[in-house]
């Protein structure tokens, strides 16, 4: 049995499962919490965003998908392997470029996501994991993330667990913890809400946190 850390202030957490490039709800729900637990034992569902994100470019949201292998039913999330036999990242990247490389933090902040990129991860969930950290430390987040069985154990007067309900395909737009607030974006006469956080830090910057703090509904 792992060891509990006592607290005397009530503290709330989220279990979460690992997402690609999650969109600006996923951090809100982040920040919003006093920890995060990732859930990286929870069965590994396709065609969610676990594996893809989406980003907004010169013609339309376009969706990017990390290929992974073939898994039997029952694999759980820190089982999957992605599939470099396609070549993703060209694609992947190249969209990016092409999405934001005219945006006004695209070349502080493109050359830390290319390096995870280089370094051909195995797993899907370590390649989410290193993308997560860059994001939320460019967010200025300082609060407790990690894996659900390292470590030990907060006790909490409350855990919510949001696996699979944020960015749910199903039910996109129900949000739990996201407001859209509009802020600039590259490409578009309107404003589109809730993509993968590269859009948000590639057009503010340092204003992004902000921006996602006023963008999160507080439950």
């Amino acid at each position: 049995m792992s060891e509990v850390i006592q607290s005397n202030t009530p503290l709330e957490g989220v279990q979460i499962e690992l997402q690609y490039f999650p969109c600006l709800e996923y951090f809100g729900c982040l920040l919003r919490h006093d920890y995060s637990i990732l859930d990286i034992d929870e069965l590994y569902r396709k065609q969610t965003f676990r594996n893809r994100c989406m980003v907004l470019t010169a013609n339309k949201v376009d969706t990017l998908s990390v290929p992974v292998k073939h898994y039997d039913s029952g694999t759980l999330s820190r089982e999957i392997e992605i599939d470099y036999s396609q070549d993703w990242k060209r694609r992947h990247w190249g969209c990016l470029q092409s999405a934001y490389g005219k945006s006004p933090f695209y070349e502080y902040f493109a050359p830390e996501f290319k390096s995870v990129f280089d370094q051909d991860p195995q797993y899907l969930v370590d390649l989410n994991y290193e993308l997560l950290t860059i994001c939320l430390r460019l967010l200025g987040h300082k609060k407790e993330v990690r894996y659900k069985l390292s470590g030990p154990r907060i006790a909490s007067d409350k855990l919510e667990n949001l696996n699979s309900r944020i960015n749910n395909k199903k039910s996109t737009k129900n949000y739990i913890y996201y407001q859209p607030v509009p802020y600039y974006q590259t490409f578009g006469n309107g404003f589109v809400e809730n993509l993968s956080i590269v859009d948000l830090l590639f057009n503010m910057g340092p204003e992004a946190r902000g921006i996602l703090l006023q963008s999160t509904i507080s439950k």
